[in-house]
């Protein structure tokens, strides 16, 4: 079944970071704006996905956007407007709500969606922005190296909407935009022949890609019994022994990433001894903060124990991808499963049958995000294409941070690529602090596309630093504000990188809505 469509000036594909960023930015420029997003949560990374932000050292003063500054300063503020904090929580100025390692703001998924909803509300409220949730992009049509328009399919009743506008932007996770416009893309493992960089695999694989996760969440009821059933592919995932490493995936025991004959020993809860526990690492809920409501921490899981790294997803026939996506909900079901029955404890005793799956946390019957997280996408054959040595800083030496004349935005983190599907390499490379240049972000011939998420110009190594989501969220902002600024200028997206006039008020006007496009010169590492 199929209908007559919508026709807006922005067609955003997918309502992750990326996409909702681009469209809030398209339409705070008066544009009008239809977002398409496949589960029934925008947010992407921060709320479907699970994962709470991963974020650089300098993350409180600098080095993100003003909206991504008001998003984490929200946060905060809704648990000290809807929650019962202690007294010394409620002084805390950098509340982190979890007290989780990985990040300053570990937080609920349901908060983050919550504060997307609110930022987004205004525009939807007054039609700006139209948002499809449960669609997913099933066909294109490209013209004269530019898209006309892109069909989408609403999950649940199988109806076909067709969507024209003057610009597309493709922030689906896995970048499937891409191939339906016809688009040049690369995916997986480039050669080190192509790209130079001394990282690279030695030869080019489209089906090496990183792993990909589906997180859960977690409480501790010690005294109780929440055991789930066995699942189907328990005993395999209990006794595998991946290549790359000489203990069990289920273990305590992690390769190093850049070591690989050192093993890392982690332990579970935080009590247990010295080791450090990975219950604290993506915690959201540390129940000490609040006032006598919670029975227990809860954690988010997105641990190397859980990464799947059996197959690609992407670029396969439909039933292997179906396969690997079946597989991946078994790891992360049997993971729980080994928790609760054979995990080693401290005291000699095996399995902590307290721990319960908070399926509400996530929204879904499994207990599973409603959507993998992905860490590599499909990423455009660009203008310019970012390597490792652009950001490493043992290719890049005592040069510092690469400043880019066409900078857009700013970001950090390591060179931090997990387990491959097919060479499981993986490995965290120390980066100086990366600037975001506008040439990533423009394809190599198809004129009204853009990329607004994982898949902008970089390669399979420096995708492991610009997919966090600070970068993603600074990258699908400016893809919004671009796409805004050719319609109203009449000019298209490479002409702002070349024509300098262009290049400058547009680096005006994002600076203006609060996009950091350098880094300070005297930043100490």
């Amino acid at each position: 079944m199929e209908n007559n469509g919508r026709n807006a000036d922005v067609i955003v594909l997918g309502g992750g970071t990326g996409g909702c960023m681009a469209a809030l930015a398209a339409a705070k420029m008066g544009m009008k704006v239809v977002m398409t997003e496949e589960t029934d949560w925008l947010g992407g990374q921060l709320t479907s996905q699970a994962v709470p932000p991963d974020e650089h050292s300098w993350i409180e003063s600098f080095g993100c956007t003003g909206t991504y500054r008001d998003f984490r300063n929200r946060v905060r503020q809704y648990y000290r407007d809807n929650y019962p904090l202690t007294a010394a929580a409620k002084q805390e100025e950098r509340l982190n709500p979890g007290n989780g390692w990985v990040s300053r703001i570990c937080h609920e998924p349901r908060v983050a969606l919550q504060i997307i909803e609110d930022m987004l509300a205004p525009y939807i409220s007054s039609g700006r922005i139209t948002v499809l949730h449960g669609c997913v992009p099933e066909e294109a049509f490209t013209d004269q190296d530019a898209i006309q328009w892109v069909q989408v399919k609403h999950t649940a009743s199988g109806e076909k909407e067709r969507l024209t506008g003057a610009y597309f932007i493709d922030a689906t996770e896995c970048g499937d935009l891409l191939p339906l416009a016809g688009a040049e893309y690369v995916i997986g493992a480039e050669a080190g022949s192509e790209t130079g960089e001394p990282h690279a695999s030695e030869h080019a694989d489209p089906l090496d890609v990183q792993a990909f996760t589906y997180v859960f969440a977690l409480d501790y009821m010690e005294s109780e019994d929440h055991t789930i059933d066995k699942p189907e592919q328990y005993d395999f995932w209990r006794q595998f022994i991946p290549g790359y490493s000489s203990y069990p995936l289920f273990s305590w025991f992690v390769q190093d990433g850049n070591k690989t004959d050192q093993v890392r020993r982690f332990g579970f809860l935080p009590d247990e001894g010295e080791q450090l526990p990975l219950w604290t690492y993506r915690r959201i809920i540390d129940k000490t903060l609040f006032e006598g409501i919670y029975e227990s921490d809860i954690s988010l899981i997105n641990w190397p124990q859980n990464d799947y790294f059996l197959g690609s997803i992407i670029d396969v026939p439909p039933a292997e991808r179906e396969r690997h996506l079946y597989g991946a909900k078994q790891l992360s079901l049997s993971l729980i499963y080994w928790l609760q029955t054979e995990a080693p404890r401290p005291d000699g005793g095996a399995g902590y049958p307290g721990v319960r799956l908070r399926k509400d946390v996530l929204g879904t019957d499994d207990g599973l995000a409603k959507h993998p997280y992905i860490r590599e996408s499909r990423r455009i054959k660009a203008l310019y294409t970012i390597t490792e040595h652009d950001v490493s800083v043992e290719q890049r030496g005592d040069q510092g941070t690469k400043r880019y004349e066409d900078s857009v935005g700013v970001g950090s983190y390591h060179l931090d690529l997990h387990h491959t599907t097919k060479t499981n390499r993986s490995f965290y490379i120390p980066t100086y602090p990366y600037e975001i240049p506008l040439g990533a972000l423009l394809p190599v011939r198809i004129k009204n596309l853009l990329p607004a998420c994982k898949n902008i110009g970089t390669t399979q190594i420096t995708n492991g630093c610009y997919r966090l989501h600070p970068t993603e969220w600074n990258i699908g902002e400016v893809a919004g504000y671009l796409s805004a600024y050719a319609i109203i200028n009449q000019v298209a997206p490479r002409e702002v990188r070349e024509k300098k006039d262009h290049l400058f008020a547009f680096q005006e006007l994002i600076q203006q809505n609060g996009v950091e496009i350098h880094w300070p010169e005297n930043i100490e590492l």
